[in-house]
């Protein structure tokens, strides 16, 4: 197998055992090595295989190559350890895939296959909850203990942290994307209505503009690009989105006291054109509750994988 792309790059992970983290997306995976002093070698971007109830079989098989495709092309960097992330429901404590809908499996010990198969240590995680472990430990979560870390893509999830400790709840914990914030709402791809999900997600955005107009944008950056030239239609759906993204950070505020939500995902390059509203927003919804700042996101696109290498190398140092 080929790498699609070889990189070294500087990122502030420091200097810890070499590690190998692994992000497995519902479309693509993407991988790296990381040596000795924290630098990202063998950024790589390759196809998740879909193999239906074999899925789960072939996303190890493929850790597997990977892991062979980093010895051959840095033999010098000898790891000793994987982090594994998959989207879904997962036990980040019993290394289980309790549930992907998308990616067929159910109650799958990736930890213990992958173990048996690349003959490493490896911890699996949620992927949004190890990308909001990056930005606890070395991006803009880092001055509080007790933070959300919101991801807004094609879905919406979070990382919990509770006086300085991650909360996972055994894997049901930070879907935020699934509380309800419009009973009569949409209907979401979990089979209930009115999800934050369904509303305030790119996927959302890209999927109400077609139903409304019949017109299909490119992304949900052209429908914001829309609403900023006077597109009633995606005005409406923007300023909808920022209201249900509001009521749910509202209500974070009401039940977990945090003193920040850090949002990231592709949804937040928005930049002020999303903070600024969001932040009025949950600012009128408050009354004597504590009002969390409300931040983007600094480590980028790659903070799953740093997320993973950071509990590879916990788990061996």
């Amino acid at each position: 197998m080929t790498l699609t792309s070889v990189v070294d790059q500087a990122l502030p992970l420091g200097n810890g055992p070499a590690v190998i983290a692994v992000d497995v997306g519902g479309t693509d995976t993407k991988a790296a090595l990381f040596d000795e002093a924290g630098r990202m070698l063998g950024l790589s971007r390759t196809p998740t295989p879909h193999d239906g109830a074999g899925t789960a079989l072939a996303v190890v098989t493929r850790v597997q190559e990977l892991t062979r495709q980093f010895a051959a092309d840095f033999p010098a960097v000898r790891p000793q350890a994987v982090g594994l992330l998959a989207p879904g429901v997962v036990d980040d404590e019993a290394g289980v895939g309790v549930l992907s809908a998308n990616l067929h499996w159910s109650n799958v010990p990736f930890k213990q296959l992958t173990e048996d198969l690349v003959r490493l240590p490896t911890t699996f995680s949620h992927d949004v909850r190890a990308a909001g472990e990056a930005e606890f430990r070395l991006g803009a979560a880092r001055p509080f203990q007790n933070v959300v870390v919101l991801v807004i893509g094609t879905g919406i999830a979070g990382s919990l942290f509770i006086n300085g400790h991650a909360h996972a709840g055994g894997g049901y914990a930070g879907e935020i994307g699934h509380s309800i914030v419009a009973p009569d709402g949409p209907l979401c791809g979990c089979g209930a209505r009115g999800c934050l999900e369904s509303i305030a997600s790119a996927g959302a955005l890209v999927r109400r503009y077609t139903e409304l107009t019949g017109i299909r944008p490119s992304g949900a950056r052209e429908v914001l690009a829309l609403a900023q030239s006077g597109d009633a239609a995606a005005a409406a759906i923007w300023s909808d989105a920022l209201d249900a993204l509001a009521l749910s950070i509202a209500q974070l505020a009401a039940v977990l006291a945090p003193e920040a939500v850090v949002i990231g995902g592709g949804l937040a390059q928005a930049g002020d054109r999303l903070f600024v509203p969001v932040r009025e927003r949950v600012h009128a919804l408050l009354s004597f509750h504590r009002r969390p700042e409300i931040l983007p996101a600094s480590i980028g696109e790659n903070a799953g994988l740093l997320g993973g290498a950071l509990r590879a190398r916990d788990l061996v140092s």
